[in-house]
Parts: structure tokens; C-alpha cells; sequence
């Protein structure tokens, strides 16, 4: 989401005055990350020439801060994230066959979550455990049907897609401390992956009504 030259300050740091808005020296990811490990998510999001850039340092160890002119020596371990076929962009020419090979020392493939089912109970807890911290609120259990229902889903938008189903029904669940399929916590959210021979059909409410189940 940055810009070429924000991406490169962010990254490698810059000396004041070396831009507009540069009012005093930064340090860059790589330079914090010194000794340390460094990630990447959506690497595959990288414009071309922002690859030339990292892949000079991965391979001299070296950064320098926009304006500095200096070389700064840094160590650091690199782990990178994808959820596009980084092989296939290369055979597109958008995305470098080098870089590819540079970043890829040691491969680890996570299936999607549908295809490991046995992993959703743990991350129902985590998820849970999540935002009761953050909502302030105490889930002393989860109903069978509702428990039932999140080992069920395809979730095509992976972890991220069931992360947002336990929060939103969370927010919904009250004071109950219950997360449960009941119409007043969490119909809006399910009408769109319930079976078809579950599903109610959709009716209009006024906002009287809605307000009466959201307050």
C-alpha cells in the first residue's frame, strides 16, 4: 500500500532533510531488525523494482538511509508470506526469478484451512481468547450447534474469514457470554452459509426492531 519512495524509507530509513517531511533520522525495518528476523507478508504485492532493491540487500547485507550516502552493515533472518503462485509470476515476467530464489532458502506450505480441519477448534479458542481481551467480554462457552456450524464452513477467505466470524459474533453475543446461532446474535451473519434446508427465509424488520436486538 506505499508509495515506491515511502516503501524505500520505511524499509531502508532516511537522514533529515533528505525529502519533504524528513525532519529527523529513521531507522529502516532492516536496521531495527539488526540481529533479529524480519517478515514480510504479501511479498508477492512488490513491484519489480522494489525486488531489485531487497535482493541487493540480501545479497551484500548492506542498507542505506535515503539521503546518508553511508552503508550500513546489517544481519538478520528474512521470512516472507504469499498467497499467490510466486512461480507463475515469474513466467509472467512480474516477479523476479532471481529474488524468487533468493527468498526462497527453505519452503513451507500451509494448506487452507478446509483442508485441516483438526486445526479449527484451536483456533476458535485463540480467536476467542483474542477478544475477550479486547471487548472486555467473558465467553464461558460456545453452543454445540454453533460449535458444530464453524467446523462445517469451506472458509474461502481462510483464517482471516473465521478470525471475523468469531468476533463479530462475539460483539453480538451481549452479556450472555455465549456465542450461539440464536437469531438475535448472529442470523445476518450466518443466512449466507446456513444448508438450505436450515435456513429461514429472509424477512424485512423495521428499525424499531433492529434497534430493540442490537441495544
Amino acid at each position: 500500500s506505499f508509495s515506491k519512495e515511502l516503501l524505500e524509507s520505511e524499509m531502508f530509513g532516511h537522514k533529515a532533510g533528505s525529502f519533504t517531511g524528513a525532519l529527523k533520522d529513521k531507522k529502516g525495518l532492516f536496521e531495527e531488525a539488526n540481529n533479529g528476523t524480519i517478515f514480510l507478508d504479501e511479498i508477492g504485492e512488490l513491484s519489480l523494482d522494489v525486488q531489485v532493491m531487497l535482493l541487493r540487500v540480501l545479497e551484500k547485507k548492506e542498507i542505506e538511509r535515503i539521503g546518508s550516502g553511508m552503508l550500513i552493515p546489517v544481519d538478520f533472518r528474512l521470512v516472507t508470506a504469499t498467497n499467490r503462485p510466486l512461480d507463475e509470476m515469474v513466467l509472467e515476467k512480474t516477479f523476479r526469478q532471481d529474488f524468487l530464489y533468493r527468498i526462497n532458502t527453505i519452503e513451507i506450505k500451509l494448506p487452507p484451512l478446509r483442508e485441516r480441519r483438526e486445526d479449527i477448534p484451536a483456533f476458535i479458542r485463540f480467536f476467542i481468547g483474542k477478544y475477550e481481551k479486547e471487548t472486555g467480554k467473558r465467553i464461558h462457552k460456545v453452543e454445540n450447534a454453533a460449535r458444530d456450524w464453524l467446523l462445517r464452513q469451506e472458509y474461502s477467505g481462510n483464517i482471516r474469514e473465521l478470525k471475523n466470524i468469531i468476533e463479530r459474533m462475539i460483539i453480538l453475543s451481549g452479556d450472555s457470554g455465549v456465542l450461539s446461532l440464536e437469531e438475535n446474535t448472529s442470523k445476518e451473519l450466518l443466512s449466507n452459509n446456513l444448508p438450505e434446508a436450515g435456513r429461514e427465509a429472509e424477512t424485512e424488520m423495521s428499525y424499531k426492531e433492529a434497534k430493540a436486538i442490537f441495544d
